[in-house]
């Protein structure tokens, strides 16, 4: 058997058209800081690894082959990727400032803990889980 230390990033992929407006929403809305963007030529495609509290965490790559998931939000894979935050309300107000689509507070029955789901420009299910 051996040890898991840590998760240590999770790649999210986006189209070369949304690419700029993913960049912006990882950056300026959530809050992740640019370790290092790369272009990648021979694959004419991006590559920006993304920081959170110092920490590498997302990869996010730009495909143009890139395609949808084949059902939602069901397929099989990565369902959602989850924040912890301490001000869920603060959060969401944040969000739907910079018109981000969100769905409804709900509570984790099992926690009694508030959480919401909000969705990056491609779609993909994220959620705000408060601490």
């Amino acid at each position: 058997m051996f040890k898991i230390e840590c998760i240590h990033h999770i790649a999210i992929l986006t189209s070369p058209a949304l690419y700029q407006e993913c960049k912006k929403f990882y950056t300026h809305i959530l809050g992740f800081t640019v370790i290092l963007e790369t272009f990648r030529e021979p694959r004419n495609s991006y590559k920006l690894d993304l920081a959170l509290n110092g920490l590498y965490q997302i990869e996010l790559f730009s495909f143009p082959d890139y395609l949808e998931r084949a059902s939602f939000p069901e397929s099989k894979g990565l369902r959602h990727l989850a924040f912890g935050v301490k001000e869920l309300l603060q959060a969401r107000d944040w969000l739907f400032k910079n018109n981000v689509h969100i769905e409804e507070i709900r509570t984790d029955t099992l926690t009694g803990k508030d959480f919401l789901f909000f969705y990056d420009p491609n779609g993909q299910p994220l959620e705000l889980y408060q601490l």
